[in-house]
């Protein structure tokens, strides 16, 4: 099984990045999957979610309107796509895969990639 994150870099403030997770090793289109971050000194946060089904997707209210996420199951890869970049986006991004839902509790979740680093800075 493997996530695998990619896409971070260095970004201006107001700018943009997007996200990849490539999936393999499991059945991608049984799993929602999700993207947290962590910044330095602060816990994991969800940032968003795509669910396994029908689609729908979920964001933490300090992305709402900023971010979109999206999935392409023939490829195995989600996507976060993240416009008007703020210094607190700075972190680094993980995917992961939930076999039941969408949550924000790291602890649903079955697999995780390794990390994306996202620094927002002038």
């Amino acid at each position: 099984v493997q996530l695998q994150a990619s896409g971070g870099g260095l970004v201006q403030p107001g700018g943009s990045l997007r996200l990849s997770c490539a999936a393999s090793g499991f059945t991608f289109d049984d799993y929602a999957i999700a993207w947290f971050r962590q910044a330095p000194g602060k816990e994991r946060e969800g940032v968003s979610c795509i669910s396994k089904h029908d689609g729908s997707t979920y964001f933490a209210d300090s992305v709402k309107g900023r971010f979109t996420i999206s999935r392409d199951n023939p490829t195995n890869t989600v996507y976060l796509q993240m416009t008007s970049l703020k210094p607190e986006d700075t972190g680094v991004y993980y995917c992961a895969a939930a076999r039941v839902f969408c949550s924000e509790y790291g602890s649903w979740y079955n697999y995780w990639g390794q990390g994306t680093q996202v620094t927002v800075s002038s």
